[in-house]
């Protein structure tokens, strides 16, 4: 037999298939993993498909090793990767390496091992084996009679290694290694509920139970219950001995999602992301490829779950840009959802209050079909959102952060027992440095980007790159000493909260405080238990969580988002403030939202007061049917960096030239097109300029295959060029 492999090299010239023996004895598989020969050395590789004949003329190496018990892929898994690497353009290595933990590469992390032993012997022939004299073997033969087995390392501790080395010379205990889980979050307890689902629950339920293997949007409000109807929607496939995979938007939501799910369906559980440490992620892995686990839980990889026969895919809180991966691989997790529903026959559920536009314009296209939940679960109302005019609150001298209407609710809230959560959506205590002599910034050295001040670490950060600076006690332009920080963040909301509040217990949830490994679950679990009363934080408590004791929410800077220069920035200030207000009033306490602003008479604000989003939809697609933008029209911009600004502008010049050639071959399709600046300039030192164009969707694939081509064509390795499909950040 001969066997197609694609070496683990990402490298343009030899990413392509290369045939090589298959020695009968290796009982290879299509999508195993194995180790071949290649330019000298052994390389890993995936084996593509396995045939009689070989097109190649000389003398063929042979596969050397097998490297797993079971193909890494699957059929279906082998095919979504090349789907994959033609629809995004990238390698097929590129691909192929994200359905497997990165550290099986090169056999940086396995199964863990550990050494157990147990009575070889019945406890009175054991027993009577022993000298008097031997206390500390008969104390570990007593308490090794009512246990199957214990680990020899805690029986060294307990009695001793010598006493337990003697009972095995003996051959009073038998040794076996034995396979250690590394369990992600196992001293969470699981949330098993007993609820019975509300009618429109119900009518949802049994709306996408009739219709196997078609796409649903559940539209419902915070609150409403999405939770409850995807879970009967995965027990219903497990119950059809099919499989599970749910999407939820970022890491912090997960264990909360997981804590219930494990209450639901116990050690069919398996959970993927990136926190988790190389050994979790690869037991997890193993379970769901293995079949042990059959439901797959995570925050974008959970998409390539090693799971077979699937039945159903949920993409919860559907609207958030972290399912498009914006670094190398570039990728839409909501885009190959839908083809892994597709090759499944699987439904495939998208979930949210504040959908996006495209995808609710998809809906009344009727590509999708829409279900509502227009009310809370508990039949509680939405929390009441008041709009706070910090003009008038500046007229009145105050120039603090909190407004006196936020103020007094914090105070009432602290007083009746109940807890309360502050947004910001920016970490860090001030979000630029500037002298008040001359007017310099503090800015990053590698990105054209002003540096955030931190307090407690007493840094200057910069948010792009991660670069750390001292904090300044003088200009460095000019040497003066009148330096003032600009701007809020959740590090300051934290410090005046604590001077106006001293006896308040506060949590802070950032980037900062959650870099950590689970260090989301500690901070959540300890507000869900009330070990504190205010949390404040950034886009990470907006969503997903369920607190009971959440009376007030303070929404605080709500215009930062408004004014970008992005088309979304609407969308995703209205999306960003139905989330966190949502987190009020959930459990039959009233809720209320205050929300700061400085322009109390946008028309956003009207429509987030009422949580109308069908409103905000209306308006919202008419300006962009009218200025031809998504779902009208879908944006490309390709993109061109390099640490030569030089080299990035010369190669921008050649692929402007070949796109200009494309444009002109097509007009009609072409509604915008322009080279330019990137908006932020450089980051970690990289020049960046950029094309930005306006197709037509009807042929926008056509022209993105075109596009990529004419990257192909430029040569210079000193430039970095990609293309952005309708990208998440024009930034």
């Amino acid at each position: 037999m001969i066997a197609e492999v694609i070496v683990d090299v990402l490298a343009a010239e030899v990413d392509r298939v290369f045939d090589y023996q298959a020695p009968e004895e290796l009982g290879l598989r299509e999508g195993d993993r194995v180790l071949v020969p290649f330019a000298g050395r052994r390389m890993e590789g995936f084996v593509l498909k396995l045939k009689e004949r070989s097109d190649f003329e000389g003398k063929l190496k042979a596969v050397q090793q097998k490297l797993d018990p079971l193909p890494a892929l699957t059929p279906e898994t082998l095919e979504l990767a090349l789907f994959m690497a033609q629809k995004f353009h990238i390698l097929i290595a590129e691909s192929l390496r994200l359905f497997i933990p990165a550290e099986m590469r090169g056999g940086r992390v396995g199964r863990k091992e550990r050494n157990a032993a147990a009575l070889a012997l019945p406890y009175e022939e054991a027993a009577a084996k022993l000298s008097k004299t031997a206390r500390a073997q008969a104390e570990a033969v007593a308490y090794l009679k009512d246990r199957p087995e214990e680990d020899v390392a805690k029986l060294n501790l307990l009695f001793g290694h010598s006493a337990i080395r003697a009972l095995l010379d003996k051959g009073i205990l038998a040794e076996r290694a034995k396979t250690v889980l590394r369990r992600p979050y196992e001293s969470m307890a699981p949330a098993a509920k007993q609820i019975t689902l509300n009618d429109q629950q119900q009518q949802a339920f049994d709306f996408i139970r009739r219709r196997p293997g078609e796409k649903f949007l559940l539209f419902g409000v915070t609150g409403s219950g999405k939770t409850e109807v995807y879970i009967r929607c995965i027990r219903e496939a497990l119950g059809q001995g099919k499989t599970a995979v749910m999407l939820v938007p970022e890491i912090g939501l997960t264990p909360q999602v997981l804590r219930r799910f494990r209450g639901e369906f116990s050690e069919q559980v398996a959970i993927l992301h990136s926190g988790l440490s190389a050994g979790e992620r690869y037991d997890e892995w193993w379970r769901l490829r293995s079949g042990e686990a059959r439901v797959a839980v995570g925050a974008r990889s959970a998409v390539f779950a090693p799971l077979t026969d699937i039945g159903v895919i949920i993409v919860d809180e559907q609207h958030e840009q972290s399912y498009q991966s914006e670094s190398s691989p570039r990728y839409d997790a909501l885009k190959v959802a839908a083809r892994r529903a597709e090759q499944n026959g699987a439904s495939l559920i998208l979930g949210s209050a504040t959908p996006l536009v495209e995808t609710f314009w998809q809906a009344e296209q009727g590509k999708l079909h829409l279900l509502e939940l227009s009310r809370r679960a508990n039949q509680a109302s939405l929390p009441p959102l008041e709009i706070v005019d910090m003009q008038q609150e500046v007229r009145r001298g105050n120039f603090g952060p909190f407004s006196q209407e936020l103020e007094d609710a914090l105070e009432e809230t602290l007083a009746s027992g109940c807890q309360a959560m502050i947004f910001l959506n920016r970490r860090g205590f001030s979000s630029s440095v500037i002298c008040g002599d001359c007017g310099y910034v503090a800015r990053c050295e590698h990105c054209d980007v002003s540096l955030v001040y931190h307090r407690a670490e007493e840094l200057l950060k910069c948010h792009y790159c991660g670069a750390r600076y001292r904090m300044l006690t003088q200009c460095p332009n000019c040497g003066g000493t009148h330096l003032t920080q600009k701007g809020l963040g959740t590090q300051r909301i934290v410090s005046e909260l604590q001077k106006r509040f001293p006896k308040a217990r506060i949590l802070r949830m950032d980037n900062d405080t959650t870099s950590t490994k689970e260090a989301h679950l500690k901070i959540t679990e300890q507000f869900f238990r009330g070990e504190a009363d205010i949390l404040v934080g950034t886009q990470m408590i907006a969503k997903g969580h369920d607190f009971e004791k959440v009376t007030l929410v303070g929404i605080l800077d709500a215009d930062q988002g408004l004014y970008m220069s992005d088309y979304r920035s609407g969308e995703r200030t209205f999306s960003l403030i139905c989330q966190v207000a949502g987190r009020a009033g959930r459990a039959g306490y009233p809720g209320r939202v205050l929300l700061q602003t400085h322009t109390p008479h946008h028309y956003l604000y009207r429509l987030v007061r009422d949580y109308d989003y069908k409103g905000f939809y209306r308006r919202e697609i008419a300006v962009r049917e009218a200025a031809q933008f998504p779902p009208f029209a879908v944006i490309l911009r390709v993109m061109v960096q390099s640490d030569l600004e030089e080299a990035a502008v010369e190669s921008l010049k050649g692929i402007y030239a070949r796109l200009e050639a494309l444009r002109q071959s097509m007009p009609e399709e072409f509604i915008y097109f322009n080279r330019m600046k990137s908006p932020v300039r450089r980051i970690k030192n990289n020049f960046r300029y950029q094309v930005l164009m306006r197709v037509r969707p009807d042929r926008a694939e056509e022209i993105e295959q075109a596009i990529y081509a004419a990257l192909d064509q430029d040569s210079d390795r000193k430039v970095v060029k990609f293309l952005e499909i309708n990208p998440s950040n024009l930034s």
